[in-house]
């Protein structure tokens, strides 16, 4: 006679055990539910079945079933065709909130990781125990107590890399200001923290990294707290601390949203069809508080720390967000910049003197003024390089070559410069004898 094999878990056994003493009456039902970590009445249930069905009855009765939240296989079909088509370079938690929101498709990450391994468009990754653990510093308590800052070059849109300026809150994490330039220039930089500041006023500090256009780097600067970038220069007329991050991992929190975004923004960028950079400035607009409502979190105090601007700076922002270099006055009363030449008008606010220093601004729309003790002065632009007066007036200019020719010491030419007439007489005589 063939005898049945039951599989019973350890946790099982152990049950089994205390049912066979509860039975026998070495303990009561008050004990054994204390051994089994179980209720007084669940202890009765179990007894009951134990007596009916034998070791049988300890095992959960839904084991060996299908569960019943099972997804359809339609459903998870229909999910494999949206996943090929569009949502193959998806991750899974990204891929079910799209499911969800475009084709009313409910599926749990986890489940959708699961299918995305099997279909191949996924890889799960094992765990790895890292060598170095790095402590997270705590966020700042108040919204615009420091703006961490940073720019991102990646293939955001279309087949050519751009840059991402972008400025995250670091109490909140949210995105308070983001911009796509071609590139992380001074003038691009300028014009990102002018739209800032117009939006959301002056923030206490900004946390970035040492990249040329924000820290001069040079050796000697250490010392020399007169070296000073454009971006320190204005920032130092704003009134804004400067903070610089000594490595990546400092300013982490804006390392790892450009990760997200670099995820989930390239692919809503693709989706909506966006291949320029005005209809992808646009589209961040509206993208931006979705991404915030998601990820941002709660402060530790409500307050905004934000400044307003006064009058005053709002009008000197052009002027303080321009490209500024100091020149001389030449002789002649005009300066040259950049190959080009401007002169000075005779009438100006302000006395003007040859070798005067003055401040060159280049305005972001390309207006260039020059200022001197704060005043602005009146010139125009040369069409060519204005040339020298040349004071000395030469009798001629000839192209002869000299023939080596020499006049004799008794030549009228030289004449004038014999000062002993004693001795020419010897040295004619000389010649003569000879």
């Amino acid at each position: 006679m063939s005898q049945k094999l039951i599989c019973m878990t350890e946790k099982e056994l152990a049950r089994h055990n205390v049912m066979e003493n509860l039975i026998t009456g070495q303990i009561n039902g008050t004990d054994a539910a204390k051994q089994m970590a179980l209720s007084v009445r669940q202890t009765k249930r179990l007894k009951a079945r134990f007596i009916q069905k034998g070791a049988p009855g300890l095992i959960h009765g839904n084991r060996g079933r299908e569960s019943n939240r099972k997804l359809s296989d339609c459903l998870v079909e229909r999910a494999k065709k949206h996943l090929k088509e569009r949502y193959y370079d998806f991750g899974p938690t990204f891929a079910s909130e799209k499911l969800s929101q475009n084709h009313k498709i409910t599926i749990n990450k986890e489940t959708l990781r699961i299918v995305m391994s099997e279909m191949g468009l996924w890889r799960i990754k094992s765990r790895k125990n890292p060598k170095h653990k790095h402590f997270w510093r705590p966020r700042k308590e108040n919204f615009g107590e420091m703006e961490q800052f940073d720019g991102s070059y990646h293939q955001w849109f279309g087949q050519e890399e751009s840059c991402l300026l972008l400025a995250i809150d670091d109490a909140t994490g949210k995105i308070t200001y983001g911009e796509f330039k071609e590139h992380e220039s001074v003038k691009e930089v300028f014009g990102f923290w002018l739209g800032y500041l117009q939006t959301n006023g002056l923030p206490l500090s900004i946390y970035l990294d040492k990249f040329s256009t924000y820290k001069i780097n040079h050796k000697n600067a250490v010392d020399n707290s007169e070296m000073l970038t454009q971006f320190q220069r204005a920032m130092n007329q704003t009134g804004v601390k400067l903070i610089v991050a000594h490595s990546p991992q400092a300013k982490g929190r804006i390392e790892r949203m450009f990760e997200t975004l670099q995820d989930r923004l390239v692919k809503e960028l693709r989706l909506a069809n966006i291949t320029t950079i005005g209809q992808a400035n646009n589209f961040l607009q509206k993208y931006t508080p979705q991404f915030n409502n998601k990820f941002a979190v709660v402060p530790a105090k409500r307050a905004n720390l934000h400044k307003e601007l006064s009058q005053t700076i709002k009008e000197k922002l052009p002027q303080i967000f321009s490209v500024q270099n100091e020149r001389r006055v030449n002789n002649d009363y005009t300066i040259m910049f950049k190959k080009r030449f401007f002169q000075l008008d005779d009438a100006q606010s302000t006395s003007v003197y040859k070798k005067d220093a003055v401040i060159v601004e280049e305005h972001l729309n390309g207006e260039i003024k020059i200022n001197v003790k704060g005043h602005y002065l009146n010139y125009w632009e040369l069409p060519a390089r204005p040339k020298k007066q040349i004071n000395i007036n030469l009798p001629v200019i000839t192209t002869r070559k000299p023939t080596g020719w020499k006049p004799p010491l008794d030549h009228p030419w030289r004449r004038p410069f014999i000062l002993n007439p004693e001795r020419y007489q010897i040295s004619s005589r000389v010649k003569k004898i000879a």
